[in-house]
């Protein structure tokens, strides 16, 4: 029993170690997640107007990706007129590759306009590769809008 209680934390170690973000391209028409389509999209620029005083909505965006997760590819960032738009996907039930970096797409999912903490912007940054000092710069929460993207289609 004991050398069942070391092995799963030795097990769960190594899966965590080992993860990585797809390997592989980004090419127009490509789906990652849910398929979805580009009808409807708003441009990424329009989305605090068309999220105007709602908290949450359901909606396609579409824009060019400026980072995208270094450590699994779970998240990405959409260049918008307000600074870079965090998209993460819904559940981690699909991972993007690193080549969708400078990429447009269709992001299609629930847009959420929240406070993201200090503890979860430094997590990000460190995801994302970023120096301990630019980690440690890290000192005020960020309102935002995240969208939880439940599939991505390239453009």
């Amino acid at each position: 029993m004991k050398k069942l209680l070391v092995l799963i934390p030795v097990i769960l170690l190594a899966f965590m170690v080992t993860a990585q973000p797809p390997k592989g391209p980004a090419k127009k028409g490509m789906t990652f997640g849910a398929t979805t389509t580009a009808d409807g999209a708003v441009a990424a620029n329009d989305i605090a107007t068309v999220m105007n005083d709602k908290t949450t909505a359901d909606i396609k965006v579409k824009g060019r990706v400026v980072e995208v997760c270094k450590a699994e590819g779970c998240w990405l960032r959409m260049e918008t007129a307000n600074g870079p738009m965090l998209i993460q996907m819904k559940d981690h039930s699909f991972f993007v590759p690193l080549a969708m970096n400078g990429k447009t797409i269709v992001a299609d999912g629930t847009a959420t306009f929240k406070e993201t903490s200090v503890e979860r912007l430094r997590h990000l940054a460190e995801d994302a590769g970023k120096s301990k000092d630019e980690i440690a710069a890290i000192k005020e929460p960020k309102k935002e809008i995240i969208l939880q993207a439940k599939g991505i289609l390239v453009l």
